[in-house]
Order: C-alpha cells, then structure tokens, then sequence
C-alpha cells in the first residue's frame, strides 16, 4: 500500500558503471547540490545541508536541510531508510516539517547496470501535499518534484559525461 498520495519518476543512462554512480550519489551534499544553489526555483533562496555522523550512507542516518525559499524558511529531516550499494537507497521526511509545496516525501535512487560501463539511473519521488499549504502543493507540487528529480538525474549524468571530457 502506497504511504504517498503522489509520485514522479525519472531515469537516464549513465556512462559509469554501478559502483562510481552509487558513490556519487551516496555523497548528499554533492548529489543535492541543488538545493544549495540560488535558483529561480529557490526563490533566490538556498538550503544548507546537515549531515550526520553516518552521513546519509547508511540506515538510520539523518540528513537535514534548512534555508529559505522565496524568502520563507525551509526545514525538513530526512533519515535513510534502505541503503543497498550500488543498487538502491531510500530516504524520507521525519519529524516536524516545514515545507510549502510538498509535505512529506520518500525519495528513492534504483541502479542497474547496462553493462560494465553504462548504468540506468532512477531517481523517483513519492509525496504527499503539505498540510498548511495544500493549495501551494495543487498548484506547483508535482513541477517541483519534477524539477528537483530531474536536477539530481542530470547533475549525476553531467558529471560523468565531464570525467569523460576531462
């Protein structure tokens, strides 16, 4: 049964084998980089991430974000809840949020591997609409979790088409 009234998903191919992806990606910081960058999807605005002493890369371990966006503070704790190198991690929303166009969400990354040099990344999201702000979520929930899975999908295959280029 489905905990999220919501859902995006995304994948690609990438040029690296399971292992380098999964290493990538199980760096939050650098995998949500993101977040931390002031965009027009930000609002101007940027997150700041807090890590753990497990990181983000391994169950149980927390990752905070807090900042503002379009002026607003922004806060939410995620905590990891499946860590499988180099197949698949899930992390999901704890705790007191406080989030304006989505409430509180799972994000999962799912690996295979092509062949010994290509990867097929998936990257999905399931959320529900914030309880405060339902009418925000109704009109710019599902752009943003669009946004932001495709932001972690082409920030992963960006950055090995660079090591490529060298």
């Amino acid at each position: 049964m489905d905990l999220y009234s919501r859902h995006y998903k995304d994948s690609t191919i990438v040029n690296a084998p399971p292992k380098e992806v999964f290493a990538y990606i199980d760096d939050h910081e650098r995998f949500s980089s993101h977040m931390s960058k002031s965009s027009w999807m930000m609002g101007g605005g940027r997150m700041d991430t807090i890590l753990d002493d497990g990181k983000g890369q391994k169950v149980d371990s927390h990752i905070r974000l807090k900042g503002k966006v379009f002026g607003v503070t922004v806060f939410l704790d995620e905590v990891v809840s499946v860590h499988e190198p180099p197949n698949k991690k899930t992390w999901e929303t704890v705790g007191d949020l406080r989030l304006y166009v989505i409430g509180p969400y799972r994000m999962t990354v799912e690996l295979e591997a092509r062949d010994d040099a290509h990867t097929h990344l998936q990257v999905s999201i399931e959320y529900d609409l914030p309880d405060n702000h339902a009418w925000l979520g109704q009109l710019f929930g599902r752009f943003y979790a669009k946004w932001c899975v495709r932001q972690m999908i082409n920030g992963v295959r960006d950055y090995f088409v660079s090591l490529q280029r060298g």
